[in-house]
């Protein structure tokens, strides 16, 4: 699976957990942007979890770890490496 369809494969999951998002941009913070908290963050990272068959660490889960939406697909990007 290439960059493209992560990303929107990703666009997919944030549109269903958090439909107020209207257009994502992947370098905008995602916490002054787009308003993800720490549930919102969990639950995108879980909906991702099953749309592309990987597993992320509790460690992985904090919000801490992800600034913009591009460092959820490079995320997603090594585990599907």
């Amino acid at each position: 699976m290439d960059k493209t369809q992560i990303v929107k494969k990703l666009e997919e999951v944030v549109a269903d957990v958090m439909p107020e998002a209207e257009q994502i941009d992947m370098t905008s913070s995602i916490t002054q942007k787009f308003g993800v908290n720490s549930v919102s963050l969990i639950r995108i990272l879980v909906a991702c979890e099953s749309k592309f068959d990987i597993s992320f660490s509790d460690y992985e889960l904090a919000l801490s770890e992800y600034d913009t939406f591009a460092d959820i697909v490079a995320s997603i990007e090594e585990k599907l490496a």
